[in-house]
């Protein structure tokens, strides 16, 4: 049975979770990422609601980083090798119980990462093996909602959803998504 009202961490892998996967690359290095401001938002919201948010990724970018900052994710694991370990880790430094903790990730790489992880997403274009292992599978892709999508199962889940629409409704946040 999934428990997603005890979760209290949201990790995420970035390209094809927070992005659609594309890597575009200049002669002087990466150029760009493009992000959805939905998924910025539901970030934002968990991050309110008392769901913190990380970031697991295998490359190193500046523009992931400036993301990070900008929605206020303060755990940041960049050129990150072994998931499992990376994850493991941040869970024992903020004293979690393996079934606290989520992780949204798309690829072969991601596997891992599963595993340390009570509850595991995979977007909607995730590959087929790691679909197959994933716990929810989001309706919407990588850098299209899917983190978005994650983040309001897991609000609503802990009754904070409806908090955070009354907040907007009343007089919005100012977030930076």
């Amino acid at each position: 049975m999934l428990q997603l009202e005890k979760i209290k961490l949201l990790a995420l892998d970035v390209d094809g979770v927070l992005t659609d996967g594309t890597i575009n690359i200049g002669s002087s290095g990466e150029v760009f990422k493009g992000f959805n401001a939905k998924d910025g938002l539901g970030i934002s919201c968990a991050l309110r609601y008392g769901v913190e948010v990380a970031i697991i990724t295998g490359r190193f970018s500046e523009i992931i980083h400036r993301r990070a900052t900008e929605l206020g994710i303060k755990y940041l694991y960049e050129g990150v090798r072994d998931k499992y370990a990376a994850l493991e880790k941040l869970r024992k430094e903020l004293k979690l119980e393996q079934q606290e903790v989520a992780y949204m990730g798309d690829d072969l790489n991601d596997l891992p990462a599963f595993k340390a992880a009570g509850l595991a997403f995979a977007p909607a274009d995730a590959v087929a093996e790691v679909a197959a292992a994933a716990h929810i599978v989001t309706a919407a892709c990588g850098g299209r909602g899917a983190v978005r999508e994650a983040a309001e199962l897991l609000l609503k889940a802990q009754g904070s959803w409806e908090k955070a629409v009354a907040s907007y409704q009343e007089c919005g946040q100012g977030d930076r998504q």
